[in-house]
């Protein structure tokens, strides 16, 4: 993790979060008490603050410094507002494609889909708050910079993004297994969003409720699944093939 996209200490942390800044994530100590540290929570409760427990050895190893329990990651980026996102390319005159990814939790998994969207013309990412993969130095690292070219949204509920989406015209895929359709049997050429789940878990099965197509890659093997970032990569190209 890059030093200078660090704050450490409670009350520094709060002042950032309360001052704007893109605070991505905390790691707090684990069984830390007393009022500066209940403070701290209530206020990533407030600011939908992603956070986690951690053991204290991992926060010694993310700074030398008197950390008092809590260490806080600064995005290198902004993120945009997913509806002036979404009415920018809506307006534009280009097909818009755009990415979800529901709870997806690894740093390099994250770079690795953000290096694929930006090479496939992707018009922007959508993750949710919490429990998302942090953009520190890995996802920077991964993603070649191309996360400094992709416009990133973070929204509070990916549900409420999908009905946002589906609203202004634009087409909802779910990368699942539990379907018969896959990618070569959808139309992947009017307005869309791909949405692609966590590693373990894949799309969240109230999500699948309410998008509008569900497709799976077809596999032949014995195992029968692809890293994210590779069906990922799957699904984006064959956009691009479509609408080609």
């Amino acid at each position: 993790m890059e030093k200078e996209h660090q704050i450490f200490g409670i009350r520094a942390i709060i002042e950032a979060i309360q001052a704007g800044k893109d605070v991505d994530k905390v790691f707090v100590q684990k069984d830390t008490q007393g009022d500066l540290m209940r403070d701290l929570m209530k206020v990533m409760k407030r600011n939908n603050i992603n956070f986690s427990y951690v053991p204290v050895e991992k926060l010694n190893r993310l700074t030398p410094n008197n950390h008092q329990g809590a260490v806080a990651t600064i995005s290198p980026i902004s993120f945009h507002d997913l509806e002036t996102l979404v009415e920018q390319v809506m307006e534009s005159g280009k097909t818009p494609l755009f990415l979800i990814l529901d709870q997806l939790s690894d740093a390099r998994n994250f770079g690795a889909i953000i290096r694929t969207a930006e090479c496939t013309g992707v018009d922007g990412i959508i993750v949710q708050k919490q429990g998302s993969a942090p953009v520190n130095g890995d996802t920077v690292k991964t993603s070649a910079g191309a996360v400094f070219n992709v416009p990133i949204c973070k929204v509070d509920h990916i549900k409420d993004a999908i009905f946002h989406l589906q609203g202004s015209g634009v087409k909802t895929i779910a990368a699942t297994e539990k379907t018969e359709d896959t990618i070569y049997d959808v139309s992947f050429t009017e307005p869309l969003a791909i949405i692609m789940g966590s590693e373990d878990r894949g799309v969240n099965p109230s999500v699948l409720k309410i998008v509008d197509e569900k497709v799976k890659l077809p596999m032949f093997g014995s195992i029968s699944s692809l890293n994210v970032s590779v069906a990922c990569g799957a699904f984006l190209y064959e956009a691009v093939r479509q609408r080609r």
